[in-house]
């Protein structure tokens, strides 16, 4: 599966596993995710792709958002809780 800025991923592996988070960067087999709450935007995750459960939906208001430089962690958390319910 191809990973993409502002998609939705669940963590497999790590004491974060199930936990749901969003990518902010894709680099050289790995994925950089925030969720806003414990993995801020000032110091996102590193994770293996083969780590990271990928799903079809992407936030297109994030990926956008990321791109300029405007995200927010409060921004992170309410799309999340939105895509989760």
């Amino acid at each position: 599966m191809e990973y993409c800025v502002g998609q939705l991923v669940r963590s497999k592996a790590g004491r974060d596993k199930g936990s749901d988070f969003i990518v902010l960067k894709v680099e050289n087999g790995y994925v950089y995710v925030a969720d806003g709450r414990m993995r801020r935007l000032e110091n996102p995750k590193k994770k293996k792709l083969k780590h990271v459960q990928g799903s079809y939906t992407v936030s297109e208001d994030i990926a956008r958002q990321a791109a300029e430089g405007t995200l927010e962690n409060y921004k992170i958390r309410n799309i999340l809780a939105q895509l989760n319910s």
